[in-house]
């Protein structure tokens, strides 16, 4: 055997030496890093799709009814449950479900449509008193276990409302000082040079006709998708942490629970308080559009 052939054949041997390390490095390297890892699975963070569920019934067609549908039927039956029985169980003494019920009712009399409306705040009592508990508890759901979804983070339902507020209000400035009248009022401010109502008009238009209703939509579902997504996302994490990670990551399993209670609890506060404040705005705007001035 020549030196040529022998230098070509230990030169094989090395290239087929190198090609097997390098496969078994290849091989060996995930399951290093799985078993350090310790993780069986993968986390899978909340996305928009939590929104749109499968259909239970009538899949496809207009009557589609889904969880977060259910969810709102479910949520509207014991609101109107709760008032009939406080309802029908009135004393002159009120215990403590009449109690909660009237100090609700008065809140949305005296702190929305008496400040807001004055002398006009019965005609729109009604409305007002059930928007703000409509939202309340459509909102709610979303922290309620076995719910756990605002009936109000899907865009379809504040529309409707914020279709209802502007209906009211355009009505009711078009009953007041007839078609004409409203639009001069509402989109010709007095007391404004006139040359400026060429910047002014065409602001109003759109603040009158397109941002206050879709305004109060948007806000109240992007508050509701926005929690629904926090609280998804800990109480997800928390799991995955407690039962698929491993060592020190555990530990984390904590802090995300502690988390999702603490976002729970704001989670309630945002559901009050997005109630308040469309009903409010609601009120605002039918008495900007009964106002004999802007």
């Amino acid at each position: 055997m020549t030196d040529r052939s022998i230098d070509a054949r230990l030169r094989g041997s090395r290239r087929r030496g190198h090609e097997h390390r390098e496969f078994a490095l290849s091989t060996i390297a995930p399951i290093v890093l799985l078993s350090a890892s310790g993780e069986s699975g993968e986390f899978h963070p909340p996305s928009i799709s939590e929104f749109f569920p499968s259909a239970i019934f009538f899949e496809g067609s207009l009557f589609e009814f889904n969880r977060i549908m259910l969810v709102r039927v479910i949520a509207a039956i014991v609101l109107i449950a709760l008032f009939v029985v406080a309802a029908r169980r009135a004393k002159l003494v009120p215990g403590r479900a009449q109690n909660i019920a009237e100090m609700g009712l008065d809140f949305v009399r005296v702190s929305i449509a008496d400040e807001i409306l004055g002398h006009n705040a019965r005609r729109y009592l009604p409305m007002l008193t059930t928007i703000f508990f409509a939202i309340l508890a459509f909102n709610i759901t979303g922290v309620i276990p076995l719910l756990n979804i605002g009936s109000t983070a899907l865009i379809g339902l504040p529309l409707l409302l914020a279709a209802w507020v502007y209906v009211v209000y355009l009505a009711s400035g078009i009953q007041k000082f007839g078609l004409l009248g409203y639009l001069k009022t509402s989109l010709f401010p007095p007391g404004v040079p006139w040359f400026l109502y060429f910047l002014i008009t065409p602001i109003e238009i759109l603040q009158v006709f397109v941002f206050r209703p879709v305004t109060l939509a948007l806000r109240l579902a992007a508050n509701m998708i926005a929690g629904h997504l926090l609280l998804v996302l800990c109480f997800s994490a928390t799991q995955f942490f407690f039962f698929e990670a491993a060592g020190a990551l555990k530990a984390m399993g904590v802090v995300s629970l502690a988390a999702g209670f603490g976002f729970t609890l704001f989670e309630m506060l945002v559901a009050a308080l997005q109630a308040y404040v469309f009903t409010l705005l609601a009120a605002v705007y039918i008495s900007m559009s009964i106002e004999e001035e802007h």
